[in-house]
């Protein structure tokens, strides 16, 4: 293969709200090249409906959102973060408007005054969450996108995958430094190597790796599976936030009702028409996730439905057409008009809380390697993310990481030339239904018996099941030519198996892990902080 190799100073792995933001931030003082596994709005970022938790109302304040996330954290969370994202949430929204994202404004009827209009989500005691109608994700990416495009100090590789990250351990140098990447092409299906100075990590959860998820289908856990086999911890993988109201319907790809649609005044319904949160919580619809999502996945199956039902029908039909236009429409063409009847809604997997570890600064255990966004495990959420606060997250860690790396690069930083991708010892496969048959396995496994409701039997039986996928893909990874399909299985079986012994550790119920055999909350909260071996 050609021994050119790409060469940057910040190598930034995805591009949705985090990655992009980070990109921005840099490029005026550094190279920076920004890989999209997809297109580069591919991501998750685009699907964000509701918007992003910030305090601007009068009424509200810092210690307010600060206690609200603390309590959907479920005794989990780590304070000084909290605090320290919550504070800087103004500023990180003005540099957002500075962009030029076009958040939905309102007129005071009394005074002709013109401000952000505020919505409120499950978990939230105050109006906080601003937003660009019910497209925020959309909004933002799109924004952020065409700034990146634009500037002459950032390169856009689309359709562009880590194969694995490259650090001085793994080439038998002394220290742990990351140093590079090689990135499986997907159009020429040829692997190369880029050289940077930083490495981030910036590539969301990994929703795919099971059966039903709002996540689009890049979300393999990517990221988390490249930093653990590098050598960095993770912790909490076991809290999978399952998002409550994903509409029912064979077509809709995991189509998400916003939670701001409760936050509105929807109802949750059961089948026969009758209302049932009230006896689970008594905030009823606007129980944080991991509440409602348990109490729509026991009635479903007291009851044996396939779906309940969301309805916010009482309302008038200018109000929820000018509220939620994009649910509205995309529902119509399902069948559906929610200003006259209720949404048919079933939960599906929908953000990972736990992640690799990480300082204030985005740092990770590994030296100019940082992890921001979903891949990361900040301690901001806790057991359990409230509404909202994940594109809060991604752009203050964003602006902390930039801040470092700037710091950092007035240093003389030094990679070496790195290794070619070597082949020589493989060959193309004549078995690609291997890849496909064990992606199919083990995302109904991990729905199956890793879900919302866990017991530990459930637990070791699909920790059987990934013991033997393990083995298969690691003899088919070392065989045969690396393809888009296999790389992306090896990463989830890796991630999954980081979720399921997290998941057995964990000898309790909290937040989002609620198991059978140990239903109560133990006294003292405490992470699950998973070290790879040396």
């Amino acid at each position: 293969m050609n021994q050119e190799q790409l060469e940057c100073d910040a190598l930034v792995i995805g591009s949705g709200a985090a990655g992009l933001s980070l990109a921005l931030m840099l490029a005026d003082s550094l190279r920076v090249v920004v890989l999209s596994k997809d297109l580069i709005d591919s991501g998750s970022t685009q699907y964000a409906q509701g918007g992003i938790s910030v305090v601007m109302g009068e009424d509200d304040s810092v210690a307010a959102h600060v206690q609200d996330t603390l309590d959907a954290g479920a005794g989990l969370c780590d304070p000084r973060v909290v605090e320290f994202t919550v504070s800087q949430g103004p500023a990180r929204i003005d540099w957002l408007i500075s962009q030029g994202v076009p958040f939905t404004q309102e007129v005071n009827r009394d005074n002709g005054q013109v401000t952000y209009h505020l919505t409120r989500e499950g978990g939230h005691s105050h109006r906080r969450v601003i937003h660009v109608e019910d497209a925020t994700g959309r909004a933002v990416a799109t924004t952020l996108a065409d700034r990146a495009k634009n500037h002459s100090n950032i390169q856009i590789l689309e359709r562009h995958l880590v194969v694995d990250l490259i650090t001085t351990h793994k080439l038998g140098l002394a220290g742990r430094r990351c140093l590079g990447a090689y990135l499986y092409n997907r159009e020429t299906a040829k692997v190369d190597v880029v050289r940077a100075r930083f490495v981030i990590l910036a590539t969301g959860g990994a929703g795919k790796v099971y059966l039903y998820t709002s996540n689009p289908d890049v979300a393999t856990g990517d990221g988390i599976a490249m930093a653990w086999r590098a050598g960095c911890r993770v912790a909490n993988m076991e809290f999978i936030q399952f998002h409550p109201t994903c509409l029912y319907h064979p077509q809709a790809k995991s189509f998400l009702i916003s939670e701001a649609v409760r936050g509105e005044g929807g109802r949750l319904l059961l089948p026969d028409g009758t209302p049932f949160m009230s006896q689970f919580d008594p905030r009823a619809e606007l129980a944080p996730r991991d509440i409602v999502a348990r109490a729509i996945d026991h009635e479903m199956k007291r009851l044996g439905s396939d779906c309940l039902f969301l309805d916010i029908s009482h309302q008038p039909a200018d109000f929820i057409i000018n509220h939620f236009p994009n649910i509205y429409h995309r529902c119509l063409e399902f069948g559906y008009d929610m200003t006259h009847q209720p949404l048919p809604i079933v939960p599906a997997a929908h953000y990972t809380c736990g992640g690799v570890m990480t300082d204030l600064s985005g740092r990770t255990d590994v030296e100019n390697l940082y992890a921001i966004g979903e891949v990361a495990h900040t301690g901001l959420h806790g057991a359990n993310r409230m509404a909202s606060n994940s594109l809060l997250e991604c752009l203050v860690f964003a602006h902390s990481a930039s801040e470092d790396i700037l710091r950092k690069a007035q240093s003389d930083i030094r990679v070496p030339l790195l290794p070619a991708w070597d082949e020589s010892r493989v060959t193309d496969s004549d078995e690609e239904v291997v890849v496909s048959h064990n992606w199919d396995e083990l995302r109904r496994f991990m729905w199956d018996y890793v879900g919302i409701v866990r017991t530990k039997k459930r637990l070791q039986r699909a920790k059987r099941r990934i013991e033997l996928l393990e083995s298969e893909i690691f003899e088919y990874y070392s065989h045969f030519r690396v393809s888009n399909d296999l790389i992306e299985l090896r990463n989830l079986v890796q991630v999954a198996d980081l979720i399921i012994r997290s998941a057995l550790l964990r000898r309790e119920s909290r937040g989002l892990h609620y198991t059978l055999d140990y239903p109560n909350t133990l006294p003292v909260a405490a992470n699950t902080i998973l070290t790879p071996d040396s």
